[in-house]
């Protein structure tokens, strides 16, 4: 399997769908899909024919985390740096991914442990399988939670709940999931990948240049003081307001009309 088979990448009607593929080793990473994926999301980034991106993956599970074989101690010479695996992998992916002026959906089709989970819960909109199990699985083996593990949980469910997933690994269901405001929802599996195209063509076909503005704005809440968040609200109101998609949207709601978003400032 070369390093475009771990990836594989649909683009069709404005959407880009990205599909996790190492379903025998649970689409934990290697290097080489590290590389694809992060391809992948760059040129889906770029190219102005996609207007959301929808990641899942193949076979029964979504991503188990990193692939523990491409980092056992045991065949390594000298002590392994991790760090260094953060700096060069996962660090980049998930500012990649908060990044991208685009919604991006997230279809968790199975298991999401470890840096799997995370990842996952770096995306704009999560919906899960009710099959689906998020796991902070590195209690488990003496690690932290990375991948912006301990920042999305304190601050998507708080500190104690935080803190209860990542010292004890327990399963945490799509639905508890859900209930704790971790995802967006839970969806039977038989479902979740309708919903989830669903969801992404209706992104595909909405305000762009909005979504990802007020994609940005959320993620700057979580440090800006409300001054600096009125502020910052002002900004990408002006910026919002000069599109071309604002002046559809307020002639499509005057006339009665759906709206024709071309997802372009002007």
């Amino acid at each position: 399997m070369d390093m475009q088979d771990t990836v594989l990448v649909d683009v069709s009607a404005g959407v880009a769908r990205l599909t996790l593929n190492r379903p025998d080793k649970l689409n934990a990473f290697n290097d080489a899909q590290h590389r694809a994926l992060r391809d992948a999301l760059q040129a889906a980034a770029g190219d102005g024919s996609v207007r959301a991106i929808l990641l899942t993956g193949a076979g029964r599970a979504f991503c188990a985390g990193q692939d523990l074989g491409d980092r056992d101690p045991s065949k390594m010479s000298g002590t392994p740096d991790l760090g260094d695996t953060l700096e060069r992998f996962y660090n980049p992916l998930v500012r990649l991914i908060r990044s991208i002026e685009k919604p991006v959906v997230c279809a968790v089709n199975g298991v999401a442990a470890g840096a799997g989970a995370n990842i996952a819960l770096a995306c704009d909109i999560v919906l899960a399988a009710r099959s689906a199990r998020f796991i902070q699985a590195f209690s488990k083996i003496g690690l932290i939670p990375d991948s912006g593990g301990t920042w999305s949980l304190a601050r998507l469910v708080g500190e104690a709940r935080a803190k209860g997933l990542a010292l004890t690994g327990m399963p945490l269901s799509a639905e508890q999931a859900a209930d704790w405001g971790l995802i967006w929802k839970a969806v039977d599996d038989d479902a979740l990948m309708s919903e989830a195209e669903s969801l992404a063509a209706g992104f595909a076909g909405g305000p762009t240049i909005g979504l990802g503005l007020t994609k940005q704005a959320i993620q700057a809440a979580a440090t800006n003081s409300l001054d600096a968040q009125l502020d910052l609200e002002r900004d990408l109101q002006r910026e919002a307001g000069a599109t071309s998609d604002y002046a559809e949207g307020v002639a499509a709601f005057l006339a009665k009309r759906p709206p024709a978003f071309t997802g372009r400032r002007s």
